[in-house]
């Protein structure tokens, strides 16, 4: 009878209960780093894929095609996902016409201002949200690159 009292008084086994209570909250908040990880890494593509999309777009000889097949390609290579890569509405370019800007030197110059823009969809967390009747919707990761094209206009 005492070693079935002792046996109900023991703590043993009392660590892998607490380590089953609290495993699956410290797994999420584990997953959730590492999505946080993808996340800004594909923050950080999309961003560079916009900036060498305008840096091919102020030189002279590229069109709005070439600058759009660049920014799928560097999306492409960076491992962000893009099955629309290239369909409409999925990469904006903007170049607005050149406009006057004076110099500290006096000298007038002209100037293109260069957006490109590329919004790819990431869902955080959303097979993990579900399991816990969570609804997250997609997070909309935008690169925006403004580069100026300037060239000496003719003066006077």
């Amino acid at each position: 009878m005492n070693s079935l009292r002792r046996r109900l008084r023991s703590e043993r086994g009392a660590e892998l209960i607490e380590f089953a209570l609290v495993f699956p909250v410290l797994l999420l908040v584990v997953l959730g780093i590492v999505d946080f990880g993808f996340l800004f890494q594909r923050m950080e593509v999309v961003t560079n894929a916009a900036r060498e999309g305008a840096r091919m777009a102020v030189l002279p000889t590229y069109t709005k095609t070439d600058v759009e097949n660049r920014v799928c390609n560097y999306l492409l290579t960076g491992g962000v996902p893009t099955t629309t890569c290239g369909a409409t509405g999925t990469t904006v370019v903007t170049v607005d016409m050149a406009f006057p800007i004076a110099m500290p030197s006096g000298t007038p110059m002209s100037a293109k201002r260069v957006e490109v823009v590329y919004t790819h969809n990431y869902l955080f967390i959303g097979p993990i949200a579900s399991w816990f009747g969570g609804a997250f919707t997609s997070v909309p990761i935008r690169g925006v690159a403004i580069m100026r094209d300037e060239v000496q206009s003719a003066g006077p």
